[in-house]
């Protein structure tokens, strides 16, 4: 008897496989946009921050039964800020301040410039980054000597654009 001769066959992958190659494919570019999305969130168009209520548009300085303090702006995480921090009492004033523009700039006062510093802070009010003076009132139940530093921070995106170290 002869034999036949046998076709080899290509082997392919079979359907299962090809559709957990496609979700892996699929689950990591899905990741990839999130993240993108995430960490551009501060840094397009603003939400228009000029009716912030906790925010005076004046610059003056009331008396103090503490020693006031003091601090210079530094950007962090690839952002700029810049200008300087005074601390009193009751007050704390921006002067010659500047930042990389965000849709949800807010002020703290924090012990130190991680996510977890500032969720314990004390959220002071929305910040403009395009106004080169601005005051923020304490309120009377917040101790400022317990804090060290002044955080720009973008709510939205959960991002620290820069701080100021109290001294």
């Amino acid at each position: 008897m002869a034999r036949q001769p046998q076709h080899h066959r290509r082997s392919e992958p079979s359907t299962e496989k090809w559709k957990n190659l496609m979700r892996s494919k699929t689950l990591i570019g899905a990741v990839a946009i999130t993240l993108a999305l995430a960490l551009s969130a501060c840094s397009g168009q603003g939400d228009d921050m000029s009716g912030a209520n906790d925010m005076k548009d004046d610059t003056s300085s009331s008396e103090s039964s503490m020693m006031a303090m003091d601090g210079t702006f530094e950007g962090l995480n690839d952002k700029s800020v810049e200008g300087t921090v005074s601390v009193s009492d009751s007050e704390i004033t921006l002067a010659d301040f500047s930042s990389d523009e965000g849709p949800d700039l807010h002020l703290y006062l924090a012990n130190g410039t991680d996510e977890d510093a500032v969720a314990s802070g004390v959220e002071l009010g929305t910040v403009a980054f395009d106004e080169a003076s601005q005051t923020f009132t304490i309120e009377s139940d917040v101790n400022v000597e317990d804090y060290t530093t002044i955080v720009v921070h973008c709510d939205k995106a959960k991002a620290v654009f820069g701080a100021a170290e109290l001294m």
